[in-house]
């Protein structure tokens, strides 16, 4: 499948970002973004927060699977997650900036492989997220 040339990689994400309420009700803010490549961050919040004062794994699946899908619509075509899996190694407390970085390990013509690593401010890692996704053939319309 050739690549889109009617959206950029910053564009695509812009487009999604548009109607992703729920990223913004995340608090996420992204820093970059690339072919294959999105990196994010965004600061644990009080109402992220398990009953054990750490934060929840859903919170840390859901940014990670936030970074996941603008890292594999950069190419400009709709694509969607075929199947994902987290480990958590680390917790993370109310006040804590996390960085998430997505990269593309492989993409081939209609799916494509990521790695998804979540890290507090000194660098460790709290979580591992491995995706897979289906690219479609319909391209992604820039906002007017």
């Amino acid at each position: 499948m050739k690549e889109a040339i009617n959206i950029t990689p910053q564009q695509a994400v812009a487009k999604m970002l548009a109607n992703d309420k729920f990223t913004a009700w995340l608090g996420i803010e992204i820093e970059k973004v690339d072919l294959g490549y999105c990196k994010l961050r965004y600061a644990v919040k009080g109402d992220m927060l398990n009953g054990f004062g750490i934060i929840h794994g859903g919170v840390l699946f859901a940014a990670s699977d936030s970074a996941f899908a603008f890292a594999c619509n950069t190419h400009g075509y709709v694509t969607v997650a075929l199947e994902v899996s987290i480990s958590f190694t680390r917790p993370a407390t109310a006040g804590e900036v996390l960085t998430v970085e997505a990269k593309e390990i492989h993409m081939g013509n209609k799916t494509g492989v990521y790695e998804i690593r979540t890290t507090n401010e000194k660098g460790e890692l709290l979580s591992l997220f491995k995706g897979t996704a289906y690219r479609t053939s319909k391209q992604i319309e820039p906002l007017l």
